[in-house]
This record gives structure tokens, sequence and C-alpha cells, in this order.
């Protein structure tokens, strides 16, 4: 039976080789997509799965007037260990991909990214021991643990054998360290990747206030923890410390404004992360990328699901007399399940070598290295591809198999109102998803557009940062070093101006705190940022004043106590921009001492146009503890000979400015760009997956269109005897699509503004909701379809009479 069985669908898919083909493109691309993002939606999931106490291991994150920081303070951790008996240990583990340092081992060097923890580091994130003791790696101030990279840099093969070693920080007192212990990453993926690791000299002192959230830290529960009970005490203690906090430095605490504790599991705090998180992925987006895939994969069924009922007139007489022999009902289904099971087994074979080959540039496309190593891929695959199969298959399968032998065997199971029923719903669920993409594509497109095009407020062209590599508080190295390398850069040829700030264009905000009103104290802007600058940094960037002036370099007093407030600052004190000129305000950065607002400065945007412009008070750099905080140096170019005035910079620069560094730069404007790239790559993601779902659409509908024309050549030939010309019968057999096209499209349009409002509303700077998206996707999916199906059409006025009509 199953031999007949296959025998009958190897003939079936012969004669319908075009739908075939169709179906089988169509599946392979919905499954290649689909699997892509799953690819990366598990790799994302993956991140510290290694970890034998993952269950148990929480990120301690907060949510304060800033928003939601994955940053605590000290004093929460350690008092909380030993207040609450729910958790058994805390760690802290200070990195930052960006910050690195560099390691001296006699004649050899690496620059390698630190950590600054706690000695409970090596217990909460496993890494495999290589030499050395990981149990009191950094148990003093004098010990370094490194990885097995930085071990071979610095001692080469014998790397092994460096424990006691002395390595030197290149810093203003070189630094010594004890290499205590050599460790190797876990082979999974993990966010903590450390090239060396050293005792967090904060770990020893007692003074850390609860409102100092400077450490990334992590508690270790016991089992059976209520967390959701552990978060509120945390919140609850938090919150009281902040009180007596307020009383002490004569503030009023807001009861509405009230610190929250939130504990995020590591397992999932690559995804699941309130604040910033670790190297935090893009959940919305991916989740987003998902649900679209999952939509293309809808359509390929659609196709399926249409095509099969659509070629159920030539089925209609083997399912008749199939019946009338005694088959059951059961017995249709099984057989064209298996015979839909052949189709997409085979699309899954083909997507799968489809995945080999796109996986390389999907990767370079999101900047990382997923593989096809998961045997979950193939398990959660396989099991999609048997719900999918059976979805498919079962719904022409069971309308085939119900009806009536007497109706089959007439053949006109195609014409009853159940069969053009469930094909023109089918349809219409087609092409309104179609629809959907057309008006997303559009309205993503322009809205990014609309974000790369909008005023910034400053001019970053031309213009060149450079990070110090090499910083150090003590006696004022940083500070020094920024004044020597403005003054000495400032003679190179090609040169314009230098300037520096201690928060960067497109960097975000590194540094804020709460301002307040000298004379209401009660009036507080939170956040904002620590706007620390060189006199020149305004006319550097070409930037606008709405009132007041500059800070002046000739008065005392301007570069004691003046500021210079943005727009967005004074609107969040209440103040309008001539109000704000001559207020007093307290920094949190210098609390004791008053700012006098000289001037207001026109809003731009120094990270990026998605969210709204952070209120910010600049103020002189150099004549405050924030001085050391200047960590950059900002160059404006000459237009002429830009490429070897770059050159010039860096043959100073590593011979000079930081010999033995690598030298790195780069264009403000270009960075600031990398602000747009998550959009920039959404748009592109989003505009390929439009193509694809019309592409799918597009061939399911020729391939329904020519079936359905097929069934209906014996009208055709009799409208042509008849005197019908080409137009009118083309016309009679499209119309009906057309009618289903804008219905479907009228479908889609709640669906598309509701999607569309939502992604927008995450847009400080957004366009209006457009009309035309919306007429357009209409207008598309008209011409496409008439295009589409008028193909047919017209080849179906080309018929031969007499073959059509001999037996009439």
């Amino acid at each position: 039976m199953l031999k007949n069985w296959f025998k009958i669908a190897l003939i079936n898919y012969r004669k319908n080789w075009l739908s075939t083909i169709i179906n089988v493109l169509g599946l392979s691309v919905g499954l290649c997509i689909f699997l892509l993002v799953l690819i990366h939606w598990m790799d994302e999931r993956s991140y510290e799965s290694q970890n034998p106490h993952k269950d148990l291991i929480y990120l301690v994150e907060n949510k304060n007037s800033f928003g939601f920081i994955s940053t605590s303070s000290y004093p929460a951790l350690s008092v909380s260990k030993e207040k609450f008996s729910e958790i058994e240990d805390f760690s802290i583990a200070n990195s930052w991909d960006f910050y690195k340092m560099r390691l001296i081992a006699g004649d050899r060097s690496v620059y390698a990214s630190a950590t600054w923890a706690t000695d409970s580091y090596f217990d909460f994130f496993q890494m495999e021991r290589m030499a050395g003791n990981l149990k009191n790696a950094i148990s003093d101030q004098s010990k370094i643990a490194i990885s097995e990279e930085t071990a071979k840099a610095l001692f080469g093969d014998e790397y092994k054998d460096c424990v006691g070693k002395v390595i030197k920080t290149d810093g203003q007192n070189d630094k010594q360290y004890v290499v205590s212990a050599v460790y190797r990453f876990p082979s999974s993926h993990t966010v903590f990747t450390p090239g060396f690791v050293l005792r967090n000299k904060d770990v020893d002192r007692k003074d850390l206030q609860w409102t100092n959230y400077s450490y990334v830290g992590y508690f270790k529960l016991k089992p059976g923890t209520d967390v959701k009970d552990l978060e509120k005490k945390l919140s609850a203690q938090l919150n009281e410390q902040e009180k007596i906090l307020m009383v002490k430095w004569n503030g009023k605490y807001d009861e509405k404004d009230r610190t929250e504790v939130f504990l995020t599991p590591i397992s999932s705090m690559k995804l699941e992360a309130k604040g910033l998180g670790i190297q935090k992925a893009d959940k919305r987006s991916i989740l987003i990328l998902l649900g679209l895939s999952g939509l293309i994969l809808l359509l390929s069924a659609i196709n399926l699901i249409n095509l099969k009922t659509a070629q159920s007139s030539q089925r209609a007489k083997e399912v008749g007399v199939r019946k009338a022999i005694g088959s059951s009902a059961g017995q249709i289904i099984i057989q064209f399940l298996l015979e839909n099971l052949m189709i997409c087994f085979i699309s899954y074979l083909i997507a799968f070598a489809l995945l080999e080959l796109l996986l390389p540039s999907y990767n370079k496309f999101l900047n990382k290295e997923m593989k096809m190593n998961d045997p979950q891929i193939f398990l959660y695959s396989g099991i999609l591809l048997m719900i999918f199969a059976f979805i498919s298959g079962i719904i022409p399968a069971w309308y085939l198999s119900h009806f009536k032998p007497v109706h089959t065997l007439k053949g006109n199971f195609s014409r009853s109102r159940n069969g053009i029923w469930l094909r023109n719903s089918i349809l219409t669920l087609q092409l309104a998803v179609s629809s959907f993409f057309i008006i997303c594509s559009l309205i993503i497109y322009f809205q990014v557009n609309y974000m790369m095009n909008k005023d910034l407020g400053f001019k970053g062209d031309q213009v060149v940062q450079i990070d110090f590599k090499k910083t150090d508080w003590e006696n004022d190295y940083t500070y020094k070093k920024y004044m020597r390398l403005k003054a000495e850069i400032s003679k190179i040829h090609g040169v314009e101006a230098v300037t520096g700030s201690i928060n960067t264009m497109g960097n975000g905000i590194a540094n804020a705190a709460s301002v307040k009103d000298v004379q209401d104290t009660t009036k507080s802007v939170s956040g904002t940022a620590l706007g620390g600058i060189d006199y020149n940094y305004f006319r550097f960037y070409r930037m606008k004043f709405v009132s007041g002036r500059d800070l002046d370099v000739r008065k005392a007093s301007d570069t004691m106590f003046g500021a210079v407030a943005n727009e967005a600052f004074i609107r969040k004190m209440g103040w309008n921009k001539k109000e704000a000129l001559g207020k007093e305000v307290y920094p949190g950065w210098d609390s004791h001492k008053k700012y006098k607002i000289l001037g207001v400065l026109k809003d731009f945007n120094m990270n990026g146009v998605e969210g709204p412009v952070e209120p910010i008070l600049f103020f002189n750099y150099d004549r405050s503890w924030a001085k050391n905080n200047m960590q950059n140096i900002q160059i404006r170019l000459s237009k002429e000979d830009i490429e070897h005035t770059v050159e010039r910079i860096k043959e100073f620069w590593t011979t000079k400015a930081e010999p033995g560094y690598p030298f790195d730069y780069e264009f403000v404007d270009k960075k600031f760009a990398r602000t747009f790239e998550k959009f920039q790559k959404q748009r592109t993601l989003f505009s390929i997956l439009n193509i694809i779902v019309l592409m799918v659409a597009l061939l399911g509908l020729f391939a329904l269109s020519s079936l359905l024309i097929d069934q209906k050549l014996k009208d055709v030939a009799i409208k042509k005897t008849l005197g019908a010309d080409e137009k009118t019968i083309v016309w009679d057999l499209t119309k009906k699509f057309l009618v289903i096209c804008i219905l479907a499209v009228v479908i889609s349009f709640p669906f598309g503004y509701y999607a569309m409002n939502e992604w927008l509303k995450d847009f400080a700077y957004r366009i209006e909701m457009p009309w035309w998206p919306y007429f357009l996707s209409l207008i598309l999916l008209l011409l496409l379809t008439f295009s589409v199906v008028s193909i047919k059409a017209y080849k179906a006025t080309k018929l031969n009479l007499v073959k059509h009509l001999k037996y009439e």
C-alpha cells in the first residue's frame, strides 16, 4: 500500500511540476530564514550554560531616578550577604570591554582586558585552572590571575610555569603584581572573558556610600530561595539607607521615586537584563525577526494548502473511486499527509543546505560566530517539520476525504462552496501578510532615514577622536597628559583645533548625577550628564547658544563657578531660556559648590537620536576634581590632505604619546553613525524579508492562478467562440483575484498601524504615522497581482478551440 501511495505521489508531483517546484522553493526559503533567526536566538540563550551554579547566581540590578542600571553600591552587596540568610555569597566583577591595560613581563608586553573583582570571583564564574590556585588568586592587592592567552603572550611556551613571576602595569608608578594563577575560559559561550583579574581596591574600604552605584555585583542564593520576596527585602533596605543619607545631606526624600532591586539570573541576563547588562543582546529585535520569519513560514504553508486544494479536482475521481471500493477517510487522510511530508522533508534538506551557505554572511552581518553544532537545532527543527507537515497537509486532506463519493466522482469539488471558500480565505490571508510587510518596510525605511538626516546640533565632520589607553589619577597624570598632548598635537601640520570632554559623542553618558536649584533644593534634575569640557568645546563643534554666553577663560569666576546648561536641562528644571540665566545650582558631583548658569546651549544629540536629548551641565574641566576624567583628545583636521595628517598624528602618538600601545582612532561622525547601526540592520533585514515574502506570495499566486485558469479553459473557449475579445477574457479571469487583493490589503491596515505605532514609540524623534504607505501597498499589490495573474490569463486566450470543444 505504501509503495502504491509513493508511486501515486510521484505521478501527481510530476504532473504538477510547476506547483511542486514553487512549494519546495517556498518551503525551503521559509525554513532557512526561520532557522537562521532560531540559531541566533539559541546562541544568545546559550551564554553561561556551562556554569554549574547558573540557576543560583543572579546579577543585581536597580531601578532609580536614572532608570534601570546594572550596577550596585558596595554596601548593598556586602551588607546584604550578612543580613539576609537567603544569600550564600556575593561577588563583584567590574569589567568593561572598552577598558584595557598594558602588562609587561621582561621584554614582552600585552594589551589585555581587565576585571576588578572580589575573592569569590572564581567560585562564581567557573574557569579551568591551568596553573596556580584559583581559590586565593586575588586574596590581596599584590596578586594577579591571568588568562591562558595573556600568559602565552607574556611568557611564551613556558606560560604554565609563570606562577610566582612578576608582572608590571604600564602606569605612572609601574605597579607590580605576582602571578598567582593561570586560567582558561570555558569552551561554551560566556561574557566573562577577562585578560586578567585583580582584586578590587575598594573591597577593603569602609567609607563607601550606599548611593555609589559603581559595582557590577552578583549574589549566589541558597536553593529554594523565594527570589521575589528577597527583591522586596533588598529594595526596602536600600530605600531605608537612601532616606538616612538624604537627611544627612539636608535633602528631601521622594517617596514616589523609590529605588527597586531586581535579581536577574546569569543564565538569562544576556537577553533579560533590565539595564544595559553585560554585553546585552537586543532581545526585542530578535523576537521581531523570529515572528516575521514565522510569518514567512506561514506563507509557505498557505501556498502548500492553497495549491493542494486547487489541485483537488485532479484527485477527486481518484478519491471517489477509492472511497467507493471501501477506503476509509482515515486511510485517505494518511495518504495525503505522507505525500505532504515528502515535500516538506525535501524542503527541509534544501533549507539546511541553504543555511550552510548563508550562515557565514549572517555571522558577518551580526558580528558573531554562530555554528550549527547544537543538537537542539536539529531536534527543534525536526519537531517543527512534523508539525508543519501535519498542519499544512491536514486541511486539504480532511476536505477531500470527507467529500461525498457521488460529488468527487463528478469531479466538481473545486467548484464546491467549501473548496472555493477555503482557497479564497487562504489567498486573502497570504496577500494580507504581504501587504503588512510592505507597509512596515516603508515606514521603517523612512523612520531610519529621518533619524540619519536629522540636524544633530553639532558638526563632527573632519574630527578625529583618540582615547587614552594609559591613564592614572595619581599626581594628576591624566590631566597633565591631556595638556601636553593638546599642545604638541596642535603643532602638527594639518591640525586646525584640539579639544576634549569627559562625555564624548556617540559613546553615551558615562557620568551623571542629580543637580539641585540653590533657591529651592526640592527642585532637581536627576541624570544630569557631567559636562566637563575644554574652553573651546562649543566653538570646536560649532554649537549654537539660545541665550547667554560661553565660558570666558579670562574670567576666574567663569572657570571656577560658571556653567552652561543645555535646553533639556532647563526644561526639566522648569525654566525658560531667559529665566535660566544667572540661576545657581548645586551639582551632584560637587554639591558643596554653587555653579552659576551663564548660557543656554541649543540641544544637540550626544548619544544617538533614538532617545531624547539628555540634560547636561557644562563647566570648565581643569579647576575641579573632574580634570583626570579627560581621557581623550578630539582633533579637527584640515580638509586638505586628511590622510597624511592622520599619518603624522599616528607617528607622533606611537613614538611620543603612547609608545608600545596600539594606535586607534575614529572619526566622530562615523562613530556617531554607529548609533544608527542597530536600526540600519533592522531596515536591511526587514527589506530582505519583505522581498522574500513578496516572492513566496507571488509565486504561490502564480501557481494558484495557473491551476484555476486551467480549470476554466473550456469556459474561455466558449466565450471566444461567442465573440469575446482578449481584453474581456483577461479581465474576467483576473478580476476575482483583484477583489481578493483589495480585501486583503484593507484587512492588513489595522495590523500594520498597530505594529508600526508600537515600534515608533521607542523613538524620541520620529516621523508622524504616514498614510501613503498604506495606499502604496494597495497600488503595488494590485499591480503585482494583476501582472502575475494576467500572464497566465493572456496565455489562456491563445488556446486551441478545437481541443477544448471537440466533445461538446
